[in-house]
């Protein structure tokens, strides 16, 4: 465990220390993000910051492969180099979006034939185990491989809407998913495993962008970053459950991921659900799934009176029930799980609602009191009627 806190620390160090040359450049090549309609903030930002995790991954990456631990998983196959060769592609893909806006259609050409090449490397689901092991064909392993890297690439994309909140959000389920990969890990004689790698490595660069990107943030990561935060954090969950066999796995363990193609719905919850009721919203309109708008869920947290720093802390309090409540199940008994899941959600619930309700109870009130004047003045108007009467 030792080791793997310490390429995160290598991770996230490099990453806080490059930042400060990415912006300059984003600035000196106008990648720098002007404000639109449905943007947030107010000032023009430098949006290269994904260059920047790349770069601090990459510095990870390189010295996990010098240390004797870890080198085994850079000798014994080439998967991690090929998750590294993608996520240059990708955050290449990201910067070129971020200096010329490419058209929808194109990106998504690109982040097919990314992920093509990743599962082509052998990055890919061998099986599919419910219940018991289903090989799939190699055709359909590449298919089932590309559609969820894919999916997830665009789920943080559509996340990435306010100061810090992409980045933690998947830095918390980067956290979850790495205890669990680390767990079955050790189940096995070799306790290097290529998914905590990338997932540790991974949160590094989210902390060290981190500290960079809180509102107001100094930099954004733009598509360069948000696509390959997805990228990652895909690779490292089909790395682990895509080879897994239920027969030779504990149930206790096995449970929280007994199906590899929803693991990443898990930690990425929040963002595929943003993602699909925006794909919903826009094609009832009659709009193109990738249409822009601000009725993401970030945007209806500042709708309802939410700061900025409010509506990203509340969100990532979603996101680590969410993640952690499937990890729990590994070391509690799913009653207390459950019990503890439903008390969490009702706080939540009621820091979310809370500025609507705050700003609505006093406009009840007035127009309640308002109401109950205009009917005591009718009443009024009805006894004076009513006198008039009787002394006619």
């Amino acid at each position: 465990m030792r080791v793997y806190l310490f390429i995160a620390a290598i991770a996230g160090g490099a990453t806080w220390l490059v930042m400060p040359m990415v912006r300059h450049i984003a600035i000196r090549i106008g990648a720098v993000g002007e404000v639109r309609a449905r943007d947030v903030h107010t000032v023009p930002t430098p949006r290269l910051g994904g260059l920047g995790m790349l770069i601090g991954f990459a510095v990870a990456m390189f010295f996990a492969s010098r240390i004797p631990f870890i080198t085994g998983l850079f000798q014994t196959g080439h998967q991690a180099w090929v998750i590294l060769g993608g996520a240059v592609a990708i955050c290449l893909l990201g910067m070129a979006d971020d200096l010329w806006d490419l058209d929808w259609m194109l990106k998504l050409a690109g982040q097919l034939l990314i992920s093509v090449f990743v599962s082509w490397g052998g990055v890919q689901i061998i099986s599919l185990p419910l219940g018991s092991l289903v090989a799939a064909s190699p055709s359909l392993s590449m298919a089932i491989t590309a559609f969820l890297i894919v999916a997830s690439i665009n789920a943080v994309n559509f996340v990435d809407g306010l100061d810090g909140l992409a980045a933690g959000i998947v830095a918390i389920g980067g956290i979850a998913f790495a205890i669990y990969s680390y767990i079955i890990a050790r189940i096995s004689p070799d306790y290097a495993s290529l998914a905590t790698l990338i997932d540790v490595a991974m949160v590094g660069t989210c902390v060290g962008f981190l500290l960079h990107n809180w509102h107001p943030a100094k930099l954004f990561m733009g598509d360069s970053g948000s696509m390959l935060l997805g990228y990652l954090i895909t690779c490292a969950s089909i790395v682990v459950t895509g080879r897994l066999d239920p027969a030779t796995i504990h149930t206790s363990i096995y449970l929280p991921a007994f199906m590899p193609i929803l693991l990443p719905i898990l930690v990425l919850f929040l963002p595929v659900l943003d993602m699909c009721l925006a794909i919903v919203r826009r094609l009832s309109h009659g709009q193109s799934p990738m249409h822009p708008d601000r009725m993401h869920l970030h945007h209806r947290m500042l709708r309802i009176g939410h700061s900025v720093r409010s509506a990203v802390l509340i969100l990532w309090g979603w996101a680590a029930l969410i993640s952690f409540g499937s990890l729990f199940i590994l070391f509690y008994r799913p009653l207390y799980v459950g019990i503890g899941f439903l008390i969490a959600t009702l706080i939540l619930t009621f820091a979310t609602l809370y500025p609507y309700y705050r700003r609505r109870i006093p406009e009840i009130r007035q127009e309640n009191a308002r109401l109950k004047a205009q009917g005591a003045g009718h009443a009024g108007d009805l006894v004076r009627h009513d006198d008039s009467d009787r002394e006619d």
